[in-house]
């Protein structure tokens, strides 16, 4: 095992792997957390999630790319004299040098994002290759783990709310990208300007991005507009859509301010069942390669039968 990465001192209780684990990847699996408009739960789904995978058993990095350094907080990094995705980005620091193992949890790691993340889209600007270099961390990341036996199932990308130059690293470093959508009407009106620049990224920088799942956050059942949101996403991306929305919780919310996801928090909560079971349905649709070109297929064929 390697030593190479740091470790919160954050105690977390009651952390342990499931009864049943969940299935690994082929290989790893790269996703970009991205949603220009904020507060739609972005952080929260990029923390969860990845919590739940590695809880599930699987090997995951959660990598910080948002300044504000939400998914830092709330797994108890603290931002203050450590090396993070500033250093990585701007300044050429291995990847490994800056990801720390999350305390409780066997298999969870984070690159945080420090103060100084805040510059790093200004000093990117004059920079050579400037869209490419978090992907080349990451591959250089991967490789060197990998080495070491220790093969990473899932990395997380937590982007900023916009549409800047670090998200749009996140973008050309993934390979599947995941949609939280808050049930509330402008989240809709946001999605597509948001979808054009993933076609933009993807005809110029990445070709294999692909738009894999949309997450429903903030759901309240009792409100006619909520469920219309929902109704609205299921008809036009009935296969990215995992269709488990997660509650608007309080649970949820105040998490982070105890240093931790809502799946210690209050592993019992309907916020954490719910994540917990979008986390598994992420997990089995990894095992069959699951992609939108690959769900339209599936979708035209029913419809040609039909």
């Amino acid at each position: 095992m390697s030593n190479d990465s740091r470790e919160t001192s954050t105690k977390v209780v009651g952390v342990k792997r499931l009864r049943e684990p969940m299935p690994k990847p082929i290989t790893t699996r790269i996703f970009t957390v991205a949603n220009q408009k904020g507060g739609v739960g972005k952080t929260t789904s990029a923390v969860n999630i990845a919590a739940a995978l590695a809880m599930g058993g699987l090997r995951t990095l959660v990598i910080d790319l948002d300044p504000q350094g939400n998914a830092s907080t709330a797994f108890g990094i603290p931002r203050d004299d450590l090396p993070g995705m500033y250093e990585v980005i701007n300044h050429d620091l291995p990847l490994h040098e800056a990801a720390v193992r999350i305390n409780g949890y066997p298999h969870l790691e984070c690159a945080p994002a420090t103060q100084s993340l805040a510059n790093s889209e200004v000093e990117l600007v004059s920079m050579v290759a400037r869209e490419l270099r978090l992907k080349k961390a990451i591959t250089t990341f991967l490789e060197k783990r990998a080495n070491n036996g220790e093969r990473f199932d899932y990395v997380i990308i937590d982007c900023p709310p916009s549409l800047g130059l670090l998200t749009i690293n996140a973008l050309v470093a993934a390979e599947e990208l995941l949609i939280p959508i808050q049930c509330e009407y402008y989240s809709l009106e946001g999605l597509a300007l948001l979808l054009h620049t993933v076609s933009l990224v993807s005809e110029h920088l990445n070709p294999r991005l692909t738009l894999t799942t949309i997450v429903l956050t903030m759901f309240d059942s009792r409100t006619r507009l909520a469920n219309d949101v929902a109704a609205s996403v299921r008809s036009h991306y009935p296969n990215e859509l995992i269709d488990i929305p997660i509650p608007r919780a309080v649970r949820i919310s105040e998490a982070p301010s105890y240093g931790q996801t809502v799946m210690t928090y209050d592993p019992l909560s309907n916020g954490a069942t719910a994540y917990m079971a979008v986390a598994r349905e992420i997990a089995i649709r990894g095992t069959r390669e699951f992609t939108s070109s690959t769900a339209n297929q599936i979708q035209n064929e029913t419809t040609i039968g039909a």
